[in-house]
């Protein structure tokens, strides 16, 4: 068995003006790079066979401030957020609701939920063949746990993408 603990990644300008970044690489805010500190704070005790984070840099930067040099930190841009193509960067409130009508179909010149959980699922065999019985963290973005949800716990991608996202200190999933 494999132990995920899945980290959202901190806050960054385009949070803090209520914008959907999908694929800008948008810096983390200094709200952000405090999270991220407060992160590697909660874990001071534990221990990571290694830490996985998309190749963006909110992703990547929570990780390295909240870690510095203390795990091994692994970038792969199979752990991206979803692409909202022409939605990129417009109000978080339009995009949240056009996301139930994107699980199939791709957002206009970007992808779907179905393709993002593609890449969840490719990132998570690899996993499982080279961190069995491991313990990992995962860095990443709200298609990231959507993947994590659908992938491991079963739950529809109907149902993910439709749910207020809440905020918490870590997820932790088997697999």
């Amino acid at each position: 068995m494999l132990t995920i603990i899945f980290e959202a990644h901190g806050t960054t300008f385009d949070n803090e003006a209520h914008l959907a970044s999908g694929h800008n690489d948008v810096e983390l805010s200094p709200l952000g790079e405090k999270q991220s500190r407060e992160m590697g704070e909660r874990y001071a005790d534990d221990h990571f066979d290694a830490i996985f984070c998309s190749d963006l840099q909110r992703a990547y930067k929570s990780a390295e401030i909240g870690f510095e040099n203390k795990f091994s930190i692994i970038q792969d841009a199979r752990l991206r957020e979803c692409n909202y193509g022409d939605f990129t960067q417009k109000p978080s409130e339009e995009v949240d609701k056009q996301k139930p009508l994107h699980i199939t179909k791709p957002f206009p010149n970007g992808e779907s939920y179905t393709q993002t959980t593609a890449r969840m699922k490719s990132f998570l065999l690899d996993l499982k063949r080279d961190y069995e019985g491991k313990h990992v963290m995962i860095i990443g973005h709200r298609a990231t746990q959507y993947g994590l949800d659908h992938l491991i716990n079963g739950v529809s991608l109907e149902q993910l993408v439709s749910s207020h996202f809440k905020w918490q200190p870590g997820w932790e999933y088997k697999f």
